[in-house]
C-alpha cells in the first residue's frame, strides 16, 4: 500500500494544519479537508518532504502521521477531495458574510459590557463552527456571551484571545516601508523580537521608529539580524585602535552597505576609506601587538611581608594588618 502524501494546508489568517492526501496535489490547490466537527476549506502550501519537515518542526511537536489531541496522539486527518467550482463558490459566500457577523458580535459584546476588541470572525466552511478572535488587556469572562451568540447563530461558538501581532497578521495593512505587513503576506511564523536585535543593528532605540503597525517591534529586525551580524564580522570593531598608513587611528563607525570605514587620528583628523584599502594598509603595517589597551587599574597597595619566624596569618588578620599599614602610610609626611 502506498504511503499517503503529507500536505500542509493553510486557512484564513495564519492558521494551518497537516493532512494526508490519497491523491497527488500541488502547491496552491484548493482542497476540502476533514475538520474536528465537519469540513473546512483551505489551500495547499507545502507537499511531500517539505510538508513533513515543517510538520516535524511545528509548535505542536507532533510526529509525521500523528496529531496531538490533548495529551494523546491521534491519527492525522485526511483531505476529502480537491475543491470543486461549487465548493469555491460556497467558500466565497461564507467569507462575504463574516463582516456582517462581526458587527453583530460587537453589538452583543457592548450589550454584555465586556472590555474586549473583536478583531475578526471566521466561519468553518460548512458553518458548523464560528471562531471569534479578540484582543483584551486582561482575562475576560465571556461565558454569558458564548451562550448568547450560540442562540443567535445556531452553531458552535469558539472565542479565541490573540495578541496584537496575531491581530495585525489577520487583518493586514501597510507598514512604514510602503509594503504590506510581512506577517500577513509571506512571514507566516511569528517569532519573538527583542530590543537586543535593534542594538546589534545600531538602530535608534526610539520605540516610534522601530515599532510596526501593531505597536510591537518590527518583525524585520528578526530576519535581517543574521545579515547584520555576519556582515559586521568583516569590519573592525568600533572604538578599536588600528595602526594604518597615517599612524594610529580609531574606528569611529562602519558602513556595511557601502563597504566603508570611518577613522579618526589622534590629531582629530577624520577620513573615510573603503574596507579593501583599510585591509591593505593593515597588512602593510603588520602590527606586532594589538593596539587596544585596557584601562589601567589603580596600583594595589603592597602587602608587607611577614618577618622571619612569623606564623602565617588568617584572612581577618591579614585584612587588619593591611588597614594598619595604610594608616601608617597616610600619617607619614
Amino acid at each position: 500500500m502506498d504511503t499517503p502524501l503529507t500536505v500542509e494546508v493553510r486557512f484564513k489568517g495564519t492558521r494551518k494544519a497537516y493532512f494526508h492526501s490519497p491523491v497527488p496535489l500541488r502547491t496552491g490547490d484548493a482542497v476540502v479537508v476533514d475538520a474536528e466537527r465537519g469540513r473546512d476549506y483551505g489551500h495547499v502550501t507545502a507537499t511531500g518532504d517539505v510538508a513533513e519537515k515543517k510538520c516535524a518542526g511545528s509548535c505542536t511537536g507532533c510526529a509525521i502521521g500523528q496529531a496531538i489531541v490533548g495529551d494523546q496522539p491521534a491519527a492525522i486527518r485526511d483531505i476529502i477531495r480537491p475543491a470543486t467550482p461549487e465548493d469555491v463558490q460556497t467558500h466565497r459566500e461564507v467569507r462575504a458574510s463574516e463582516e456582517d457577523v462581526r458587527r453583530k458580535v460587537m453589538e452583543r459584546v457592548r450589550a454584555h459590557e465586556l472590555v474586549m476588541k473583536v478583531s475578526d470572525c471566521e466561519w468553518q466552511w460548512d458553518r458548523a463552527k464560528l471562531t471569534i478572535y479578540f484582543t483584551a488587556e486582561k482575562r475576560v469572562d465571556f461565558r454569558a456571551l458564548v451562550r448568547d451568540l450560540a442562540s443567535l447563530f445556531r452553531t458552535r461558538i469558539e472565542l479565541r484571545q490573540i495578541g496584537v501581532r496575531d491581530e495585525a497578521a489577520r487583518l493586514g495593512g501597510v507598514g512604514r516601508c510602503g509594503r504590506e505587513y510581512c506577517c500577513s503576506t509571506w512571514l507566516k511564523e511569528l517569532t519573538p523580537v527583542n530590543l537586543g536585535l535593534a542594538k546589534d543593528q545600531h538602530l535608534s532605540l526610539n520605540p516610534s521608529q522601530i515599532s510596526g503597525g501593531c505597536g510591537r517591534l518590527l518583525c524585520c529586525l528578526k530576519y535581517e539580524h543574521e545579515f547584520y551580524v555576519s556582515s559586521r564580522k568583516r569590519f573592525p570593531r568600533e572604538g578599536k585602535l588600528l595602526r594604518t598608513a597615517n599612524g594610529t587611528e580609531k574606528v569611529v563607525a562602519v558602513d556595511i552597505f557601502r563597504e566603508r570605514v570611518y577613522l579618526r587620528s589622534a590629531g582629530s583628523e577624520s577620513r573615510i576609506i573603503p574596507l579593501v584599502q583599510l585591509k591593505q594598509e593593515l597588512a602593510e603595517a603588520e602590527p606586532d601587538e594589538p593596539m587596544e589597551h585596557p584601562a589601567e587599574a589603580p596600583a594595589a597597595i603592597p602587602e608587607p611581608e611577614p618577618s622571619a619566624g612569623e606564623q602565617p596569618q588568617s584572612p581577618p588578620e591579614r585584612r587588619r594588618r593591611r588597614r594598619r599599614h595604610r594608616d601608617r602610610r597616610k600619617d607619614e609626611p
